[in-house]
């Protein structure tokens, strides 16, 4: 099997941004030691939970750089450097593996979208274009395409593409994709999925949710990979109320003002992302504080 730059709970950290939309290192570097901290198993730098569409490509690489930096060798930094126009992708992706990245996490084209065929042409051209892992993402809710089985059989092929991120919520497709492509590597990109992909073979998730219960979301991967499933599936339970209010408006608004709520000072989003409905907000709160999150 293909090595993984890292199995559990990779989290899809939100970019802190000052008022005027310049992201805010030092308070990056806060988050980066708290994970480092609380048993979280990857950072994954400039995602969509990072906002990384609405980042200028200087302060999205410098994140990454920066990222790697902090992290110091302490954790594993997958980069998002995934573009619908792949020389930009190749360009960022050479990038992250110049600054140290364990790998680089690459969605599928958005708006052109393209064929299957051009799915293919895109992903092998980025991946030879590097040496570190690559790991597809497949967001079809994002992107408006999802990548097909027989696409995934001949992105299997290429020996450093070695995972996809299932974030389509569809249990037939991601069943199927481990059945069809087993060579390929998954973690769930849904994070009230967690246990359902690891039961089919999955080696953990790339979550929002670790943002804020950063342990907890470890445990569930562990729990599982020690063979402790119903301590997995009962912790996942409790969990879910507040991963489904993370995204009662689209991610990352609200875990991004859960981490204000709790006291993190990460800012504002970016339009065109806004702020949250004040009904939203308070049904999230509600939440946090029922399942009694807090700040570490």
């Amino acid at each position: 099997m293909k090595k993984l730059p890292f199995t559990g709970s990779g989290v899809a950290i939100v970019t802190p941004f000052y008022e005027d939309g310049t992201p805010n290192y030092d308070k990056l570097n806060e988050l980066i030691q708290m994970h480092i901290a609380n048993k979280t198993d990857a950072i994954v730098i400039c995602g969509t939970t990072g906002e990384a569409s609405t980042l200028p490509d200087d302060q999205h690489l410098e994140l990454i750089r920066y990222t790697v930096e902090k992290a110091a060798g302490r954790i594993a930094v997958i980069g998002g450097t995934g573009s619908n126009y792949t020389d930009h992708a190749i360009e960022f992706s050479q990038k992250a593996e110049e600054y140290g990245c364990d790998g680089i996490l690459c969605v599928t084209p958005y708006y052109n979208k393209t064929t299957q065929k051009g799915v293919v042409e895109h992903f092998k051209a980025i991946a030879n274009s590097v040496k570190i892992p690559v790991i597809l993402y497949n967001v079809p809710s994002r992107t408006g395409m999802t990548i097909s089985i027989p696409a995934l059989k001949e992105l299997a092929k290429v020996e450093n593409i070695v995972a996809i991120k299932e974030a389509s919520g569809n249990m037939s497709y991601a069943t199927q994709i481990r059945r069809e492509v087993p060579e390929l590597h998954m973690y769930s990109g849904n994070d009230d999925l967690i246990v359902p992909i690891m039961s089919i073979g999955g080696k953990g998730v790339i979550s929002v949710v670790a943002n804020i219960l950063p342990e907890e979301t470890h445990n569930i991967c562990e729990y599982y990979e020690k063979g402790e499933v119903g301590k997995a599936l009962d912790l996942q339970l409790e969990m879910l109320d507040v991963i489904n209010n993370l995204f009662i408006e689209v991610n990352p608004i609200p875990v991004k003002e859960a981490m204000n709520i709790l006291g993190y000072e990460v800012g504002p989003v970016k339009l065109p992302l806004c702020a949250m409905e004040e009904k939203n907000r308070q049904i999230l709160e509600n939440s946090m504080k029922e399942y009694g999150v807090k700040k570490l």
